[in-house]
Parts: C-alpha cells; sequence; structure tokens
C-alpha cells in the first residue's frame, strides 16, 4: 500500500508540473505553424494592401508563413468579432482600421464583440489621410471659398460618403460642426460609386481617404482643397491642412493596427511587437507605401491602447453633437 501510495504522489506531481510547464513551452516555441492575420475589409482596399506589405516581411522574421483572410462587412465589426472569439494564442490577429477600434465602440449598439475587454493591442501600423475634395464644377478655390458657399447656400451643397458610420461620413460630419455650416450627407455603398457623381458634380465635396483620389487629382477630374492631417503630407507638400486653413486642432486619419485577443500571453504580445515594428523601419517598406499614401509607424502596445483610448472619445463627441442615429 505505501508503495501505490508512493507512485500516486509521484504522477500527480508530476502531471501537475507538466501541466503547469506546458503553456510556457508553448510561448517558447512561438510560433510553431502558420499565423493568421484578419483583415475586415475586402481584398485590394487599403487595409488589404498595407496588411500583405507587412505580412509578406514579418514571415520572414518569424520563421513561419502568415496568411491572409479578409472578413469585410458590418463596418469591419464581423472581422474584428471573429478574432476577439479566437483562441488567445497569437495565431489569430486583427489588422484593426479605425472602424474596429474606435468608432464601432460609439456608433453601434452591439457589434458582436467589446472591444475594450475582448482585444489587445500589439502595434500601430499605419495610417491614411483624408483630403478635402471638389468636383471642377464646384466654384472654389480653397476651403475658406468652399465654407463661404456652403454658409450663402446653406443645406444645397452635398457631401458624399461611401457609408454612413464610417470615418468618411463622421470626418464631413465633424468638419461641419467646425465650419458651422449645413451640407446635406449622401452615402455611398462605397467610394467607387461615389466618383462618378463627384466629378459630374452632383456631389458637391467629399472627406475621403486619399489613395483613390491619386489618379483623379494626376488627371485634373477633382481638386483637393485640404488635408485633414495634423501636418502637411510629403506626397502632396502643397495642400494645406485643415488645420492651418482656419480650424486649429482638426484632424482626421485612418488609423491601422494589429490586435490580438484578449488574454494572449505577455511573452507573445512583446514578440510580435518587436518583430512587427522591426519590419515597419525597413526603407524599402516604408517607400513603397508611401507612394499610395500610406505611412507607416510602429508603436508599443501602450501607446496603440493610449491612442484608441484618444480616438474613441472624439468620435463618440463627433457623433453625439451630429445627432447620428446609431445603428
Amino acid at each position: 500500500m505505501r508503495i501505490n501510495r508512493y507512485w500516486q504522489v509521484l504522477l500527480a506531481t508530476f502531471a501537475l508540473n507538466t501541466g503547469l510547464s506546458a503553456p510556457t513551452q508553448a510561448q517558447d516555441n512561438y510560433p510553431s505553424k502558420p499565423l493568421k492575420v484578419v483583415v475586415p475589409f475586402p481584398a485590394g482596399g487599403a487595409t488589404d494592401i498595407l496588411t500583405r506589405a507587412i505580412t509578406e516581411k514579418l514571415a520572414v522574421r518569424l520563421g513561419q508563413s502568415v496568411v491572409i483572410e479578409n472578413k469585410p462587412g458590418a463596418g469591419a465589426n464581423i472581422g474584428a468579432a471573429y478574432v476577439a472569439k479566437a483562441a488567445p494564442d497569437g495565431y489569430t490577429l486583427l489588422m484593426g482600421s479605425i472602424g474596429s477600434h474606435s468608432i464601432a465602440v460609439s456608433y453601434y449598439k452591439d457589434p458582436g464583440y467589446q472591444f475594450k475587454k475582448d482585444l489587445t493591442a500589439i502595434s500601430t501600423a499605419g495610417t491614411l489621410s483624408n483630403i478635402v475634395v471638389v468636383g471642377n464644377e464646384v466654384p472654389v478655390k480653397n476651403l475658406a471659398e468652399l465654407v463661404a458657399l456652403a454658409k450663402k447656400e446653406p443645406g444645397k451643397l452635398t457631401c458624399g460618403s461611401s457609408g454612413t458610420g464610417g470615418l468618411i461620413h463622421l470626418t464631413c460630419e465633424m468638419f461641419k460642426v467646425a465650419a458651422g455650416i449645413d451640407v446635406l450627407h449622401i452615402p455611398y455603398k462605397g467610394t467607387a460609386l461615389l466618383m462618378p457623381d463627384l466629378i459630374s458634380g452632383r456631389v458637391t465635396m467629399a472627406l475621403d481617404t486619399l489613395p483613390p483620389y491619386l489618379p483623379m487629382l494626376k488627371e485634373g477630374k477633382v481638386r483637393a482643397l485640404a488635408i485633414t492631417t495634423a501636418k502637411r503630407s510629403a506626397l502632396m507638400p502643397d495642400l494645406p491642412t485643415v488645420a492651418e486653413s482656419g480650424y486649429p486642432g482638426f484632424e482626421s486619419i485612418a488609423s491601422y493596427g494589429f490586435f490580438a485577443p484578449m488574454g494572449t500571453p505577455p511573452m507573445i504580445i512583446e514578440r510580435l511587437n518587436r518583430e512587427i515594428n522591426g519590419v515597419l523601419i525597413e526603407p524599402e517598406l516604408k517607400a513603397k507605401l508611401t507612394q499610395q499614401a500610406i505611412e507607416i509607424q510602429g508603436s508599443t502596445p501602450q501607446a496603440l491602447a493610449a491612442f484608441v483610448d484618444g480616438e474613441i472619445a472624439k468620435w463618440a463627441t463627433v457623433i453625439k453633437a451630429s445627432n447620428i442615429q446609431r445603428e
């Protein structure tokens, strides 16, 4: 009986120690299989382009392939909710956009996840700027003239967007409040459908992301009046910011960052942060994405989390001030 008792204790101790060490060993061997990064938008868009450019180099640094899975829909909520519910083991990540990590928190009654509780920050990835763009039929040459025209004809000018509740719509609403103008919002199902009406003059203006308009600007089909970043863009250094055009503090950027399910081990978050930031300082990648108006920049997890908190507060204020009905 003593011998049996001895072996029972020994086996129990071995099982306990093995159970405790297994997670640590898994972290030490991370990554031991391919990773998946979920892009909550269709393939071919700015978020997808940015993600693929970064993960191509990230795979080399990690020694494992990184698979991109596009899960568009519901203003980025479908993809974000998928990652929020994934195993917190570092193998399923989200390329979050401002829609999933800032606007959705205030705009949607039930986005399918709770961002602050379900996802944890890894690193900032990059930003896209918005521009104030008008068609050639609009008789203005700068932002001041656009505002003057809007005040002269209240309610007659229109501002197009790629959909209600998105960054482009909310940037327009924020500008309306800042400038004190009455402009009618016209939602479209994407920028591609908005562009023809902007070019033809059926829509007055848009405060849309820059990349889709680069060819139109070069061909002279539309005119950019201002950019919504805090500083001028190196890609368009002659284009003034909205802030310097009479609206100090005005800033709207499409921000992107990597996130993981809450509960992912700190050791894995640290590894991913280190490798992602290593990719983001590569001059070749920076030059490639700059040509597409995407500015890349890494950060600590803490810095990304703090930035998100600020964006959540800012867009919640815009939604409330503009009396936008939540979905």
